[in-house]
């Protein structure tokens, strides 16, 4: 009688895959492209969480916050005296103190404390005796905590370059200078709406009384949400879309809101801060509760930052290597991009386009376009934002030449092909190989590799009907 296979001892003989190796290559494994779109939604969420909670705890917005606590401390007053002069020539500086007493709500009766000291310093600070002199010091100061601010935007959203310094000066005075107007502007008509004798009798409704005290409930939240979506509009010196800035001021404003309350209940169930810092205690818990709210503001900018750019959502932490087959093929690629663009005649593409069509990070595509750069093989126009063209004709350069200027860049003069000791029949191989790639696509330029997609469709429509005929 012929014995059944035992599947049971081949099975066992396969590697077990624990859960763990499973849910990493369900998450990270397969592309949006190859699953349901709310498959795709789902493991997107799944990313942008598990990338926030590794910045939270190994990348530097801890410290970046900390930065900004420091900076916060020094800057306050001037940061404040400013506004209060601008408010004082309208006649609304009086509301200085009761919007400082709601910022600081979560540190209880403490907060009314810090307040009233820090109204006590802009009500005697005079700017008009200060002097050119101390007039300097106080917009510096003032500024200074402007440009941390944008520093650290800067980097969440991996930009390098700065904005220019009249840029800067002009954008950071008019935040300092127009924005205290604009806020109690906004607070005044909403003041007058509400005292309205209209609005009035129609809020004497029941329903709709139910609906302004929700509003009323709502609105903390509202202002904290579109103050977190000003600064990610306006602060990065890079093209933010308005829904990557919302959805982060939405996260930002609430968890701003739910850390204060949790804060408030920590003050007022904890007295031992009081028994051990004595007279610190209020400086103390001042200073955590600023670490918390910058904290919260570079999380939201975060989560904006993630929601406009998904290809940075890799896993390992810190700028990914690349290999030498990326290298050649992002290279090429965006050769090709700017050579067919070129010749058709269109705009050449721009850092972000490169982004959107190679789907890679931006910091990791400059590498590769900076050594093209340097190899004259493309060159930016003087434009804002720079676009990128063929250094010259795409019919003059060729296909080996890209390869070998990606190979080659990053070689320094201590570590040079021709420096490093090597077997004559090392040395032989390689040239063989290099002869190989010269003689199969050297005579290729990138106006042949832009063209080739037309030849090879038309190509491809033809093959049916030839096989049709034979």
């Amino acid at each position: 009688m012929a014995q059944n296979p035992t599947p049971d001892n081949t099975s066992s003989t396969q590697p077990k895959i624990g859960l763990i190796e499973r849910l990493d290559k369900l998450v990270w494994g397969a592309p949006y492209g190859s699953q349901s779109i709310w498959v795709a939604a789902g493991l997107r969420l799944i990313r942008t969480l598990t990338i926030l909670g590794r910045d939270l705890a190994f990348g530097q917005l801890t410290l970046r916050a900390m930065s900004l606590v420091y900076t916060t401390l020094l800057s306050i007053v001037p940061l404040l005296a400013l506004s209060f002069s601008v408010l004082k020539a309208f006649g609304v500086h009086n509301q200085v103190q009761p919007m400082l007493v709601n910022l600081l709500t979560p540190l209880g009766e403490q907060g009314t404390v810090v307040a009233a000291q820090i109204g006590g310093f802009i009500e005697q600070m005079n700017v008009g005796v200060l002097g050119a002199v101390g007039l300097a010091l106080l917009l510096y100061t003032a500024i200074s905590l402007m440009q941390k601010i944008e520093e650290s935007l800067n980097y969440i959203w991996h930009v390098a370059q700065a904005r220019s310094l009249g840029e800067r000066f002009s954008r950071y005075l008019s935040v300092l200078l127009v924005g205290p107007l604009l806020v109690f502007a906004a607070l005044g008509i909403t003041g007058s709406m509400m005292n309205a004798e209209v609005l009035r009798q129609v809020l004497s409704v029941e329903l709709m009384e139910l609906a302004s005290q929700t509003l009323a409930t709502l609105t903390p939240y509202i202002l904290v949400i579109a103050a977190f979506t000003f600064v990610y509009l306006l602060l990065p010196n890079a093209k933010v879309r308005l829904l990557p800035a919302v959805v982060g001021g939405v996260v930002g404003g609430i968890v701003w809101q739910t850390a204060g309350w949790l804060f408030a209940t920590f003050v007022a169930s904890s007295g031992q801060y009081a028994a051990i810092y004595s007279g610190f205690a209020i400086l103390v818990l001042f200073m955590i509760w600023l670490y918390v709210s910058w904290l919260v503001l570079l999380f939201g900018a975060s989560v904006a930052f993630y929601v406009q750019h998904p290809e940075y959502l890799y896993l390992s932490a810190g700028e990914p290597r690349l290999s030498n087959r990326v290298r050649e093929r992002l290279a090429l690629s965006a050769m090709h991009l700017a050579s067919q663009r070129f010749l058709a005649g269109e705009a050449g593409p721009s850092h972000a386009d490169f982004t959107r069509s190679l789907g890679v990070p931006s910091h990791v595509l400059s590498v590769v376009l900076q050594a093209l750069e340097e190899h004259e093989l493309l060159v930016q126009t003087a434009q804002t934002p720079p676009l990128f063209l063929p250094a010259r004709a795409p019919s003059l350069i060729s296909v080996s030449q890209v390869l070998d200027t990606i190979r080659a860049a990053g070689e320094s003069g201590f570590f040079l092909p021709s420096a490093l000791p090597a077997a004559k029949s090392v040395n032989d191989l390689i040239q063989q190989a290099q002869e190989a790639v010269d003689a199969s696509v050297g005579h290729i330029t990138m106006h042949d590799l832009a063209s080739m997609k037309a030849a090879a469709s038309t190509h491809a429509a033809s093959r049916p009907a030839d096989n049709t005929d034979a």
